[in-house]
């Protein structure tokens, strides 16, 4: 039997969340090794490239969210055979991977009016642009998933991130800023919210 092991923080809108959701989805047997803000100084140089989440598949170990999640979605059958539908789904974990690694970027902005100026400058910038190209891949491709006509981890990718926007815990960036420009994604994000496995998890 395969032996699987997750490292991340003990959060779940973050990097780590897809590929849990992932093999919860498929009842995959994984360990969940959730990592506490105050033990990740004493972890971080043992990593690969000293960041989170990685996964340790029978004592090989693998990094980098997306390649974790490409992994994860293989063995759960969440990732498309098809190689351009394969294409269509790293685009969009590409394109969450490019506006998240903006929005992370602004938590190591120690000044308060600084960190401020950074956010509302995504907020009215390139954050929108994002979610709105999102959208129109999302109803490009038929209104309810991203590849392949079915759920797949860039669905997972999206459901995070949307889901950690909208919790209004990122100051400065507005809850219901999807709700005002992408009610697609909107109803993407309540639909998956609504998947029986994913109620079970969060609950």
């Amino acid at each position: 039997m395969t032996q699987i092991t997750l490292t991340y923080f003990n959060h779940s809108d973050g990097r780590g969340e897809v590929a849990r959701l992932a093999m919860a989805l498929a009842d995959l047997s994984f360990e969940d090794q959730r990592i506490a803000m105050a033990d990740w100084p004493g972890l971080k140089p043992a990593l690969p490239f000293r960041a989170m989440p990685v996964l340790e598949v029978d004592g090989e170990v693998i990094s980098q969210s997306n390649a974790i999640n490409r992994l994860v979605g293989r063995l759960t059958h969440l990732y498309p055979e098809d190689p351009w539908q394969a294409a269509l789904c790293d685009e969009v974990m590409d394109a969450v991977e490019d506006i998240l690694s903006k929005i992370v970027a602004t938590f190591f902005i120690t000044g308060g009016e600084e960190k401020k100026k950074a956010r509302e400058l995504l907020v009215n910038g390139l954050l929108p642009v994002y979610l709105i190209r999102l959208q129109a891949y999302l109803e490009s491709r038929g209104g309810e998933y991203f590849a392949d006509n079915r759920l797949t981890v860039a669905d997972l990718k999206v459901f995070v991130f949307l889901r950690s926007l909208r919790t209004g815990n990122i100051e400065h960036i507005p809850a219901d800023l999807i709700d005002n420009q992408t009610p697609l994604l909107v109803q993407h994000l309540e639909r998956l919210s609504q998947h029986p496995k994913l109620v079970a998890y969060y609950r």
